[in-house]
């Protein structure tokens, strides 16, 4: 005789209680309005000397907030910083939540221009960075730098810069 593991009784157990259908879960669904992410364009200034930051609505004709590194630090030399650059991008993003402004879109601007140099200063990375972090939905970034088409001469005579 073979020994099984089956218990010595044969009767099939049955399933106490009948099969449930799942009983399908209503997904609380806020307001359309309170899904809507309402734009703005950040004009994000930063040169080698400051970083200035400026809110508007999606046309550029309003604006909803402003501020610079001269606010946030002290001293002449730091307002050009990363850590100055943060502190801008926070206080604007607290005036811009409190707005109804939830989502940016940023276009970083150097000085530029024919005599200007055609990078961005020190602070457009942290303000980029401190403005995500903040709450704020990024849609696109641009670099809006001006280029000069070959209008002005440049500075340093014929022969250029003797070093």
């Amino acid at each position: 005789m073979k020994k099984t593991d089956e218990p010595a009784t044969s009767e099939k157990t049955a399933d106490p209680s009948p099969k449930e259908k799942p009983v399908e879960k209503s997904v609380a669904r806020a307001p359309p309005t309170m899904n809507r992410i309402r734009w703005g364009i950040a004009h994000i200034l930063s040169t080698y000397n400051n970083t200035l930051i400026t809110v508007t609505d999606i046309t550029g004709t309003e604006t909803i907030a402003r501020s610079s590194g001269g606010q946030i630090v002290k001293t002449d030399r730091l307002e050009s910083s990363p850590t100055a650059a943060m502190g801008v991008a926070k206080k604007i993003s607290e005036i811009c939540l409190e707005k109804g402004i939830n989502g940016l879109m940023i276009r970083v601007r150097g000085r530029g221009g024919h005599n200007g140099p055609k990078n961005t200063g020190p602070g457009a990375q942290a303000a980029i960075r401190a403005l995500s972090r903040s709450g704020l939905r990024i849609g696109k970034i641009e670099e809006v730098t001006p280029e000069p088409h070959n209008g002005c001469r440049m500075k340093g005579g014929r022969r250029g810069r003797r070093v």
